[in-house]
């Protein structure tokens, strides 16, 4: 059946006069919705702009929008009625035409619907300023939990200037049945608090109204907005309003009737108020005395315009990004958001990131790092930003101050968490321990959003970004807090993780990174407008899987040495942080092929630098004196100078590649399998051959140790595959492109929202 015959589950209602400011980015946004059968029907409100022009250019691409023939400016109300009466939902969601939704909104609104019954719902506001001033939600305090809301409440909550969240500021969803049993209306006369006219009618005949306190409406202030913009004629039209809505419904219970008092009073004092301003204004301050002292409550109102001009002054204290000079290319605005410590080179993620984002620089683009949360600090309560840090402009922390170039955290927990974990330290030495008192922080990368990150997203990007990135699927949530619906949206998987817990599940082990299932991952990825996978095969899995994604297959790139380096004596190097495939597949080394090395070759010996070595426990007595446990080093590089042959052993993963095109690109005799090679095998295979049997693995590595022209062969190989195949010209080339084109090589031709296939 054509879309046009079906009746549309919801239909958003919005009026728009004059706004084609930001009518495509409102626009859009309620087009983007992941519930698929709404309607959005837009009522002009007799527009003189380019309004219509960008409407129509975006129904031409997307029937679902309708466009109600123009008519003579009558205000919100009478735009939305217009809408109201067209729309064919069995929900109205009310939505102004300079705002934005998350993606999520309505099908969330909706799910609460079917399980409260409820008639009116809405959820909480998120408020950002065109004046750079920080974003805040509207909703607090026992409103900033869910709630279902009575009359009094609610008159309460919209009295102006009052204590409580302004109710009648939230857009809501209401079921179109209420409407057409209930006859109500918006009244035409009122052009502010025209939404709380509504939703208070609703409520007197009887309506359920629950509030959610997710922030999934996002609500533009700007120079041209008129809700926050007060007038004697708009205050007298809502006491007009209140009395008749007042002798429509009679008498109320005593909490209400206050509540109506109580509103009443707040416009009278916004009513004096006014008229102080106007006094002044018209250099009569004699009246504005006279009047002040009739009404102290408006006289005290003259701090708002105080306040909002020192929030002005401080607005424009922020830093304003020069345009780049005419004839050079266009900087980008590039907005990191992670959960992953990076702070250095120091683990294979970070230097993937860091390499990605050294290229978007050099290229010209300017880079900010935000961590929405302070969960990279683990048990760390201060973390050292390393020089290569510098590439980006500017680096935040929710929860943590910085420094120069130290990240201090803010939170006494953390502090609390380090004290008890080197004094466990400390105590195991002589034999005890503090046992279940002291955990492991878990994996940043992977933990829940909470409310006060995504406000840090919004509060650090403003808007202002051209290109937001999110380094690993888990962040893709933070794309709608950005508040850049023009930005490109790119996301940088690092490993597909829903492949990875088969993997585990055979080897006997469980991911210490996340837990995830295939359609969740791709739900998350599918976010992006672009997927960056560190190699092919995950890339070619991307594209089949998610059709309307551009796919960026981008390797690390290598920074190769000079010469090839095979090293000194019987040495091996084993390279990785303490993540579970390379503890699973360093424990698989050192039980299985590391005896059957030093049966043949008594003197090798491995060297494990990172945070793996100190991660495996306690070394069986059999391999002692045949492990050296480095931990962190400063520099790999005299170790791997040193070492004749680096192992990589992964059992299981598939993603980073990083530090076996660190090896290659160090001029080194690498054994690996083929997981380890996953994705890369063919761009390798000059050099490196998979090996998985532990006899095979210990066999290839003797060879290396016992022959010195193969591993010189081997070492040359390595370092020229490092050249040909991962330099950074090649592995960065297909995303400076996208950041320059949008585009990719190799796009697919798929609508942009085509459906996800869990393929």
């Amino acid at each position: 059946m054509p879309l046009s015959l079906e009746r549309p589950l919801v239909s958003v209602v919005m009026a728009n006069h004059n706004g084609a400011r930001f009518l495509a980015e409102a626009l859009r946004s309620a087009l983007a919705q992941n519930l698929a059968a709404i309607e959005v029907v837009l009522a002009d409100d007799g527009s003189t702009d380019d309004s219509l022009a960008i409407a129509r250019a975006i129904a031409a691409e997307d029937r679902r929008l309708v466009i109600l023939p123009s008519a003579p400016q009558g205000g919100p109300g009478a735009a939305r009625n217009r809408g109201l009466a067209a729309a064919r939902g069995h929900w109205i969601a009310v939505m102004d035409s300079d705002d934005l939704m998350h993606p999520e909104r309505l099908a969330r609104l909706l799910e609460v619907a079917e399980q409260t019954g409820c008639d009116i719902l809405a959820d909480d506001m998120l408020a950002f300023f065109a004046d750079g001033s920080a974003p805040r939600p509207l909703l607090r305090g026992r409103l900033a939990l869910p709630a279902e809301i009575d009359l009094a409440t609610y008159v309460r909550a919209n009295a102006l200037f009052g204590r409580l969240p302004a109710l009648g500021y939230l857009k809501p969803l209401i079921r179109t049945a209420l409407l057409r049993r209930s006859g109500i209306r918006y009244d035409p006369a009122l052009r502010i608090a025209e939404d709380y006219d509504l939703v208070a009618r609703l409520l007197a005949m009887g309506a359920r109204f629950r509030i959610l306190p997710e922030l999934t409406y996002f609500y533009r202030r700007h120079d041209a907005s008129t809700s926050h913009r007060l007038r004697r004629g708009d205050l007298t039209a809502m006491l007009a309003s209140d009395s008749a809505f007042r002798a429509a419904i009679g008498p109320q219970d005593a909490a209400t009737e206050a509540a109506f008092r109580h509103r009443r009073a707040s416009i009278e004092r916004a009513l004096a108020y006014d008229a102080i301003l106007a006094a002044l204004k018209a250099g009569d301050p004699a009246a504005a005395l006279r009047e002040a002292i009739r009404s102290p409550g408006g006289a005290a109102l003259l701090r708002l315009p105080l306040r909002d001009r020192l929030a002005r002054m401080l607005a424009r204290l922020r830093p304003v990004v020069a345009p780049a000079p005419e004839g050079e290319a266009r900087r980008l605005r590039v907005h990191v958001v992670s959960r992953n410590r990076v702070t250095g080179r120091e683990s294979g993620s970070s230097a993937y990131l860091l390499g990605l984002c050294g290229a978007m620089a050099e290229a010209g683009h300017e880079l900010h790092l935000t961590w929405p949360s302070p969960a990279p600090l683990g048990r760390t309560p201060v973390l050292r930003l390393r020089p290569e840090m510098a590439v980006f402009r500017s680096v935040s922390m929710r929860g943590a101050w910085r420094l120069g170039r130290f990240l201090v955290a803010r939170d006494p927990a953390i502090w609390a968490a380090a004290g008890l974990g080197i004094a466990d330290r400390l105590l195991r030495r002589a034999g005890l321990g503090l046992g279940r008192l002291v955990r492991k922080a878990p994996y940043a990368v992977a933990v829940p959003w909470r409310a006060e990150d995504l406000l840090h997203v919004a509060g650090r990007i403003r808007g202002e970004a051209d290109v937001v990135v999110a380094d690993y699927a888990f962040l893709t949530p933070a794309f709608p807090y950005a508040l850049s619906p023009a930005a490109r949206r790119i996301v940088v998987m690092h490993d597909l993780f829903s492949s990875r817990a088969a993997q585990f599940a055979r080897a006997g082990s469980m991911d210490s990174v996340a837990l995830i299932d295939q359609a969740s991952e791709l739900r998350l990825l599918g976010a992006a407008d672009a997927v960056v996978a560190i190699q092919g095969e995950e890339g070619a899995f991307i594209r089949q899987s998610l059709p309307g994604r551009q796919v960026i297959v981008a390797p690390l790139a290598a920074e190769p040495v000079a010469a090839p380096q095979l090293g000194e004596g019987a040495s091996l190097l084993f390279v990785g942080s303490d993540t579970a495939p390379n503890l699973d597949g360093l424990r698989w080394f050192l039980r299985e092929v590391l005896p059957r090395i030093r049966q043949a070759v008594p003197q090798a010996e491995l060297h494990v630098a990172g945070k793996a070595g100190p991660a495996i426990g306690p070394l069986p007595e059999a391999l002692a004196g045949a492990v050296r446990i480095l931990g962190l080093v400063p520099d790999l590089a005299p170790h791997y100078r040193a070492a004749a042959v680096v192992v990589s052993p992964l059992l299981v993963g598939s993603g980073l590649k990083v530090k076996l095109v660190e090896a290659l690109s160090q001029g080194k005799a690498v054994v690996a399998t083929s997981v380890t090679l996953q994705g890369v095998q063919e761009e390798c295979a000059p050099a490196v051959l998979p090996v998985d049997e532990a006899r095979d693995f210990a066999a290839e590595v003797v060879a290396l140790l016992l022959d010195p022209v193969l591993r010189g062969e081997r070492a040359t190989a390595s370092l020229q595959v490092a050249r040909e195949r991962f330099s950074a010209a090649s592995c960065y080339a297909g995303l400076l492109g996208y950041l320059a084109t949008g585009r990719t090589e190799d796009a697919a031709a798929a609508p942009k929202h085509g459906g996800l296939s869990a393929a």
